[in-house]
């Protein structure tokens, strides 16, 4: 089950993925990539590591640009789930 994160994990996730911004109770970031074939490869890339995490973020396709929103609708927050996810995603990057 997911973990609401505290003010204190809140204020480090930030700290520690300033592309990031978190609005409220979620984390969201835009990547731009070189064309739509490379935007479509991190999508695929990033679902891989969601299923595999059974975490899935709001995704959203604009050619080049990939906007990746997360939060953890279940308990209506943001968690540990998508801190993880976070941090997957970055190494990605």
């Amino acid at each position: 089950m997911a973990t609401a994160l505290t003010a204190t994990q809140r204020t480090a996730l930030a700290a520690g993925h300033s592309e990031w911004t978190i609005e409220g109770e979620t984390a969201r970031r835009t990547f731009t990539l070189a064309d739509f074939a490379e935007a479509m490869g991190f999508v695929v890339r990033v679902a891989l590591i969601a299923e595999a995490m059974d975490h899935h973020p709001d995704i959203d396709i604009r050619w080049n640009r990939v906007t990746l929103a997360l939060t953890t609708h279940s308990i209506a927050a943001l968690s540990d789930l998508d801190a993880a996810l976070v941090e997957a995603v970055d190494a990605l990057s």
